[in-house]
């Protein structure tokens, strides 16, 4: 007699009434698997659904995917894109990429204009794509962008934000073109400055490296002099 049936024969003698479950019992007895929901395809409702879980912490929020300022945030020279980063990074007191309620607090103290709780929090909803309850850089870009565009209400706290951060969002893109042709003459003017920009940047660079190699070959003939 096998250990299995040992142990049936061993529970029907303590408990004749109790019934005794075999393999296939217990496969039948296990609940179906819930069935998906056709219905809730609209991405609103996938985006509300994961806004849940992510409070439910049955799920992790998604990362932000790899963009690029540059060509993704036209509007804003070089100059004025890295004038926002430093300012998100100089905020990201944790450097996770992220500024979440008590750092956007900070900021906002920082810059003379301190907001409520529930201002704080309707600041981050107001551009928190992905309802992660806190800002990313591009996240925060887009604050600026919005400001610039005009979409911003005038007493809102995101608008305080981008008056109060020194940088200067006016509009230097397509966006205030009346006409196709002008439209066109300012997308070029754009591409030419961001490119002359580029070009500084490099002939900055090659200056210092050449001030780096001039101060390195008079130490070396300093040293020289010294040791001859």
């Amino acid at each position: 007699m096998s250990s299995e049936e040992v142990a049936q024969k061993l529970q029907l003698d303590t408990n004749p009434e109790s019934p005794v479950h075999t393999g296939a019992d217990e496969e039948k007895m296990r609940p179906a698997p819930a069935a998906v929901n056709g219905d809730a395809t609209s991405e609103l409702t996938e985006k509300l659904n994961r806004r849940l879980d992510i409070h439910d912490g049955t799920t992790k929020p998604k990362q932000m995917k790899i963009f690029n300022p540059y060509t993704e945030f036209k509007e804003f020279s070089r100059k004025q894109i890295k004038d926002m980063e430093t300012m998100f990074k100089r905020f990201d007191s944790g450097k996770d990429g992220f500024i979440d309620l008590m750092e956007l607090k900070l900021m906002m103290e920082k810059l003379g204009a301190p907001q409520t709780h529930l201002g704080l929090k309707n600041m981050i909803k107001e551009v928190d794509e992905d309802y992660d309850d806190k800002l990313s850089y591009r996240e925060f870009l887009l604050i600026f962008r919005r400001a610039a565009a005009g979409e911003l209400q005038e007493e809102s706290g995101l608008m305080a934000l981008a008056r109060l951060s020194e940088i200067n969002v006016s509009i230097e893109g397509v966006l205030g073109a009346r006409d196709f042709f002008e439209a066109k003459v300012q997308a070029l003017s754009v591409r030419s400055k961001f490119e002359a920009e580029i070009r500084e940047e490099q002939d900055e660079k090659k200056r210092m490296e050449l001030e780096r190699k001039e101060r390195r070959a008079a130490f070396k003939e300093l040293q020289s002099t010294f040791c001859s």
